[in-house]
């Protein structure tokens, strides 16, 4: 999902309806250019024009999961990307300029920046405002089936809807009473991207597809699916551990019939990750032409996944597959992938300050600003690590569902997935 990668390749290759362009067509990930001043509030040190909001909006909601209040100039940062509508774009070098015609506003930017800015629950009336403003706006653009494209307009896909979803209900909107012009809901959306249970003789039932092809077809995805699971529960970025384990016999086939429930649908998916990371105990990405590699982002999350659908027992595999070997990847990748196995550790009651001898917390924090202040053992502490740009040659890290379409410039339908979300996969 985050494997480092070009974003110029990535723009010019990955074209919606097809596979997005996985990091192996790139040996850097983009830097800044010598002429680029980051601002001093932003996580991650490499060019932001696709995933700065994203990152940030990640990172900030990672460290309120650990108890870490972040630096107010990072809070600010984020609010002050909001255009006057209430929508995000993924980055705005001049955040004085007005949004204008030409301003990409997408529903991942805005639901990311949601929940982000919900879960911090400051008394600030700016930070307020903004969410209104935020809610405000994702309902203003929900499709007639119910569910969200990443621009305004854009075909229904699976992971723009699950994170619109878990923005609204973090908000406190009742997304099963979020009804369309066609008096369709956001679940409505995503059942109706559910792959039927007979599906390919069995293995792809109950799996998500990303959007369907030109043809109407869906496709079993696993990154959608990780993000459907989570959808149709009605569950966010950050799912909280299960207190009383997992059930002892966890559903194993696909059920529902061809009109399965929301919940039905979540643990239909949630059964076809489980076979999904069974023999290598993680997800690959695929392209055409190019080797099979591990997919780190998406496996993190598909354990958030299992864990919300009630199968924490079933996360544990993925999960120590991402303590072994997951440490290289977050280094390179930055803020967004640091965050993303600080959500996985969260959801399975893992901790995140010894994850496979790694403290991501603290290695999140040295990518951006001083956080305000670290609870730990009931005492508040100064997290002194700042921003280290040397030993941070992230790429944004954008996350596990996003940018499902980032770049789908002027309806030309080029998407490209900075995140490395394949639409082709291997279980």
């Amino acid at each position: 999902m985050f494997v480092r990668r070009s974003a110029a390749v990535l723009a010019a290759t990955a074209v919606i309806g097809t596979a997005f362009a996985p990091a192996a067509l790139a040996d850097e990930s983009p830097s800044p250019s010598p002429s680029l001043t980051l601002p001093s509030g932003l996580y991650g040190s490499t060019d932001p024009t696709y995933d700065g909001v994203w990152r940030q909006s990640l990172a900030l909601l990672a460290q309120h999961t650990v108890d870490v209040r972040p630096a107010a100039k990072a809070v600010d940062w984020l609010t002050g990307q909001q255009c006057a509508n209430g929508g995000f774009a993924a980055y705005r070098a001049d955040p004085a300029a007005k949004c204008d015609a030409k301003t990409q506003i997408d529903t991942n930017s805005t639901g990311a920046a949601l929940q982000a800015l919900t879960a911090l629950d400051t008394d600030d009336t700016k930070t307020a405002d903004a969410t209104t403003a935020a809610v405000k706006w994702l309902k203003s653009v929900q499709n007639e089936d119910g569910g969200w494209g990443y621009l305004p307009g854009g075909a229904s896909d699976t992971n723009s809807t699950s994170v619109v979803i878990g923005a609204l209900e973090a908000a406190d909107t009742d997304t099963e009473d979020l009804r369309s012009k066609d008096d369709r809901t956001p679940y409505d959306a995503l059942l109706g991207l559910a792959l039927p249970c007979g599906e390919d003789g069995g293995k792809s039932g109950g799996a998500f597809a990303f959007q369907p092809d030109k043809k109407g077809k869906l496709a079993a995805n696993a990154d959608a699916t990780a993000a459907g699971v989570l959808g149709s529960l009605g569950e966010g970025l950050v799912t909280d551990p299960e207190d009383d384990g997992q059930s002892a016999t966890p559903p194993t086939e696909c059920a529902g019939g061809d009109s399965p429930t929301p919940e039905q649908a979540a643990a239909n998916g949630a059964a076809y990750l489980v076979g999904a990371v069974a023999e290598s105990g993680h997800l690959e990405s695929a392209l055409a032409g190019a080797e099979d590699q591990p997919d780190y982002g998406n496996t993190a999350d598909t354990v958030v996944a299992l864990a919300a659908a009630g199968r924490p027992a079933d996360a544990g595999k993925p999960l120590a597959w991402l303590e072994k070997n997951s440490a290289s990847w977050a280094a390179e990748s930055g803020p967004a992938a640091y965050a993303q196995l600080i959500f996985a550790a969260h959801a399975t009651g893992t901790d995140p300050r010894d994850f496979g001898g790694a403290d991501l917390v603290k290695q999140l924090g040295a990518t951006g600003p001083a956080a305000e202040s670290t609870a730990k053992d009931g005492q508040d502490t100064k997290d002194d690590k700042s921003k280290e740009s040397e030993e941070s040659e992230d790429d944004g890290g954008v996350s596990v569902w996003w940018i499902v379409g980032v770049g789908l410039v002027g309806g030309i339908g080029i998407g490209f997935l900075l995140s490395g979300r394949n639409k082709k996969q291997q279980p």
